[in-house]
């Protein structure tokens, strides 16, 4: 009799777990079905195809227009005409220095040009960091700061060999890379972080300023003018290539600018550089840029609302690093609290904002091994999450593929509304010149972006239009905007 019992209690037991194994079963196949559909639709909204990407574009050019004939702000664009009073033909010679101020860091370089055709020697450089007294000071502390350690800098490097050299006032490229959304709401830092335009105000105190504190430590140098990294990225590619019409800015940033003949530019009210050849350099910003042809979706939205800069700087968070990696964290986050992606229990990393950065992204993104091994180990360095299975990789991966697609993707209309706002899309070539990490080091997110160029121009145009990998940086640039400048703007 106990025999008999103890066979039907081990049935029943077997019964149970038969149950159970079928409930848990068809309890995953629905919380895998919900990770599809979540991931369809984020897809689907996410999606930029050509049309969209020209509607993108032709809204773009809408706007350029708009802010270029109007001093209202009539468009989400700045359009400022930036005050770089010539840009380098690439015949310029002599010892040149140049200084990109950052966030919390200064570059100081120095580099003899050997005019056309010639090499560049005596290149150097040196990355300051700002004591965060002074960061924290007034600008006339941080420039005070910037002119000592420019003084030791020119000490250890090769003299100015000219025979007028040591009479001669020398030129000093000034590029500003300021800081974008979280990092820029330091209040209390000592220069508003902003763009500079030829008309500013703020900028000529700045540019006295920085004179001020060089004449008072004994430097023979003049500063021109400020202009922001992109117009640096775009005087310094016009050093190498005098067919480059624009530049444009992919790091945690986006941003565009690019040469308008002066007669494009009827808000140009002030007079022109002596030095001026027809053209000024505008700085678009396009990172505000906003229409209703952007491919929002509500990770994008929340994002948004949840930033330090609500209803602004759209563009750029589509487009930029800052942004990328947190719009994967939310696309996660939402999975992970519907379906259980990772488990019962939502893993806490996964809940803090910006804990996914864009370079762990490109790297789960681009892992080619079979089981996704790479995106295991950002998981589990970046998130906490130890436990994922290869299909659960895979669906990372695919949410790093619709982001990172899109995002190159509207940076290539963005290029190509630039050339057509230029007219030249059907009968001249043009090149572009991309700076930042995204482009350089996100192999993927750099082939999204050429492909759109070409799919939107096809094969009759896709030609005219040059994309490439910017020479040396803002800092490069600073270096050549100083060699550049022969009178002072007024």
């Amino acid at each position: 009799m106990r025999k008999e019992a103890a066979v039907l209690a081990t049935v029943t037991t077997v019964a149970v777990v038969a149950v159970l194994v079928r409930q848990n079963s068809r309890k995953k196949q629905r919380q895998w079905k919900q990770i599809q559909r979540i991931l369809r639709k984020f897809a689907r909204e996410s999606a930029t195809p050509v049309p969209k990407l020209w509607e993108v574009a032709n809204a773009l050019v809408s706007d350029m227009q708009a802010s270029l004939v109007s001093q209202e702000e009539t468009s989400t664009l700045n359009m400022l005409v930036s005050y770089a009073a010539s840009l380098p033909k690439g015949d310029e010679k002599g010892l040149c220095y140049g200084l990109n101020l950052r966030g919390t860091n200064f570059l100081i370089l120095c580099a003899r040009l050997g005019g056309r055709n010639e090499p560049i020697s005596d290149l150097y450089r040196k990355e300051i960091s700002i004591p965060p007294n002074v960061l924290s000071g007034t600008s006339q502390v941080l420039f005070d700061y910037i002119a000592v350690e420019l003084a030791k800098f020119v000490s250890e490097h090769p003299p100015d060999d000219t025979l007028d050299a040591p009479e001669r006032e020398k030129k000093l490229g000034f590029t500003v890379s300021y800081l974008v959304d979280q990092a820029a709401a330091t209040s209390g830092s000592a220069i508003k972080w902003k763009s500079f335009s030829a008309n500013d105000t703020v900028e000529k105190a700045l540019v006295n300023d920085i004179n001020r504190a060089l004449e008072e430590h004994g430097l023979k140098f003049r500063v021109f003018s400020l202009v922001d990294d992109t117009v640096g990225n775009l005087v310094g590619g016009r050093y190498y290539n005098n067919g480059i019409v624009a530049s444009v800015t992919l790091a945690m940033g986006s941003n565009a600018a690019y040469v308008e003949p002066n007669e494009a530019v009827p808000k140009w009210q002030g007079p022109l550089p002596s030095s001026n050849l027809g053209e000024l350099v505008i700085n678009s910003e396009w990172g505000n840029f906003n229409c209703s042809n952007l491919p929002v979706t509500e990770f994008d939205s929340s994002l948004d609302s949840e930033s330090s800069n609500p209803g602004c700087r759209i563009f750029e968070k589509l487009t930029s690093a800052m942004y990328l990696g947190e719009i994967v964290r939310r696309v996660l986050l939402k999975m992970a609290q519907e379906t259980a992606l990772f488990g019962d229990v939502v893993p806490p990393k996964l809940a803090t904002p910006y804990q996914l950065r864009s370079p762990d992204m490109a790297a789960m993104h681009q892992d080619t091994s079979e089981d996704h091994s790479v995106v295991g180990e950002k998981l589990e360095e970046n998130l906490g999450i130890t436990n994922s299975t290869p299909m659960v990789r895979e669906v990372v991966a695919e949410v790093c593929d619709i982001v990172a697609e899109r995002g190159a993707r509207l940076a290539g209309a963005g290029i190509v509304g630039i050339i057509k706002k230029l007219g030249r899309i059907e009968s001249r070539k043009s090149v572009v010149t991309v700076e930042g990490g995204l482009y350089e080091h996100y192999r993927v997110f750099r082939n999204y972006l050429h492909s759109s160029v070409w799919e939107m121009l096809g094969s009759d145009h896709s030609d005219n239009v040059v994309i490439e990998h910017s020479h040396g940086g803002s800092g490069a640039g600073a270096v050549f905007l100083a060699a550049c400048q022969n009178t002072k703007p007024s």
